[in-house]
Formats: C-alpha cells, structure tokens, sequence
C-alpha cells in the first residue's frame, strides 16, 4: 500500500477503482466496501484507492467541540495495511480551499483530473462539495467512470458507522465496539516524559502521546499492549487524571504487569480489553494509590481468566 500526499498527477499514477471517505476506525462497514472496492477493480483490472481527509472535515467545521477520533491517520493506514486490500491512499489537506470547492468541480478537478477514476464505490449516504450538493446522481452523471453505491452494512442488527462506535466506546461498551470494528479497539503512540509520580508511588506508567484531544473513550481499562518486547499485559487509565493534574489535557497511561525497562521514545499500541470503571477525582494520594492496587488486581484476574480461556 502506497501513501500519497498532494497532488497525485505528479506520481503518474494509472486509473484506479475508488472510494472516498474518512474510514475513521475502519469499522466492519469499511472493511466489506474494500472487500466490494477489491472485487470491482479485479474485474476491470485497476489498481484500487482510497481518498481520505486530513483533518477530518467535522474536525474542521467543528474546531471548537471536534468529534472524537477513533484512529489517528496513523492507525488508519495500519489499519487498512493490515487488510491488504487498497493498493493506494490519497491524503487530501481539508481546507477553506477545499471545503468551498464546488461538487462539479470536486467532480472535474479531483476524480477525474487529478485521481484519474474509473470506478467509484461510495456509501448511500455520500454527499460532498461546498454545501454538501454533490449526490449520487451527480457522480452517475459523469461519463468518466462508473458509480455504485455500497448499501449499509449490518453488525447484530444495526448499521455499522463509526458514530455508533464512537458511542458505544463512550458508554463503555467494548464488546459492542469491537463488534463494529471486527477487533480489537486500539490506539497506538510514543512513549513521552510525565511526571514521573507512579514510580514513586509504586505504580510506574507509560505516558502515550495523543495526538488529538478529545479520545473516543474514558476511564480505566484491562489492556494488553503490543511494544518492541512483546504483547504485555496492564491498567491503563485514559483521561484527565482529576486528582494529580489540572490541565485540560487527556493523557493515556498504562502500567505494564511483570515488566521493568525504559520505553521512552518507543511506539507501543495499547488495545483495550475491559472498561474497569469511570475516573474520579480523590481527596488524596494514599486514596488514589489504594484505588490504583484494586484496579490492578481487577486487571491481573482478568487477563489470567483470559489467558485460560484461550489455552
């Protein structure tokens, strides 16, 4: 899978089978319109694509109160790496520019100038263009390339989207979400400098770089996470951390079990098990460290639990 950044004619690139969209947690929805995507590109003997957004466009709209990423643009093409089926990824900046073309011109200038489409997969719901004008009858329009529509896809009776992960996540519903997603929900970062206070209280963590503010979930979960020295197990805590910080900042923290080494500077990838609990704000240290030792116990039963279950 290629990554390409700007303005793809300069790449030479052939023709391709495409699809548009954000593919935020590239959900069960996603993967079967690649599946789809996949299928229609062998059948006409093109390479397929992906066109996505960087910022998403709701994150630029809504600069004040942005939705909360599922995956970082980094996750997503690991994400889709892992599928093995988009052979290209256009990363198109989402800009005053862009979001003031009009849909003809997003029609003329991008699909077909500049990506050179000959078959486009889009979902039932597809609009774009300044206003959001463009529709399916548009694209259908254009002599240039074919145009399907891709129906909803199912998961346990409802449609799969990645609001209704974002809000399964939110409520604590891992199973739920990872129903959607067809995995494991995960964020991956580097491993920063904090403030270093849970070794001092017994309780070493990893601090996780966020690149965006606002994550999807929050609380204190059972973890595993996969690091340069293998998948290890722990706690995590993912949120504003009430009773040691005051910032406005969201930090993930993990306390890896069974484990001493230094991992700053190292990309670690924590997946999400089991929500523990909600955060709270407590009166003390000593209450936060108790707190801390029952989440931990919580933790180790149940990845052991989980351990027997997959022997």
């Amino acid at each position: 899978m290629q990554v390409f950044l700007g303005d793809p004619r300069r790449f030479a690139l052939p023709g391709c089978a495409l699809t548009i969209g954000n593919f935020d947690g590239v959900h069960q929805g996603h993967r079967r319109m690649l599946e789809r995507l996949r299928s229609e590109a062998r059948a006409r003997a093109l390479p397929t694509a992906l066109l996505t957004f960087e910022p998403h466009p709701r994150e630029f709209f809504a600069r004040a109160n942005p939705p909360a990423r599922l995956s970082t643009l980094r996750d997503k093409f690991a994400l889709l790496e892992e599928l093995g089926l988009i052979d290209y990824v256009f990363v198109y900046r989402f800009n005053h520019s862009f979001s003031n073309m009009s849909a003809q011109g997003f029609v003329d200038q991008v699909l077909v100038r500049e990506l050179k489409t000959r078959y486009l997969l889009i979902g039932d719901d597809f609009q774009f263009g300044s206003g959001r004008k463009g529709d399916f009858e548009l694209l259908a329009s254009c002599p240039h390339f074919a145009t399907e529509a891709m129906p909803s896809v199912l998961v346990k009776g409802e449609r799969a989207s990645s609001t209704l992960v974002r809000e399964r996540l939110a409520a604590g519903d891992l199973d739920s979400a990872n129903a959607l997603l067809g995995g494991v929900y995960r964020i991956s970062g580097k491993v920063m400098h904090g403030q270093k206070l849970g070794r001092t209280i017994g309780f070493p963590t990893a601090n996780i770089h966020l690149p965006h503010l606002k994550p999807a979930l929050k609380g204190v979960f059972v973890v595993e996470v996969d690091a340069p020295q293998g998948r290890l197990g722990g706690v995590a805590s993912l949120g504003l951390n009430p009773t040691v910080s005051d910032t406005p900042d969201y930090k993930l923290e993990v306390h890896l079990f069974d484990f001493s080494g230094d991992l700053y500077g190292q990309r670690l990838t924590v997946r999400f098990l089991k929500k523990l609990r909600d955060e709270e704000r407590y009166d003390d240290l000593a209450t936060l460290v108790a707190q801390i030792e029952r989440d931990a116990a919580s933790a180790k039963t149940y990845l052991t639990s989980l351990q027997r279950e997959q022997a």
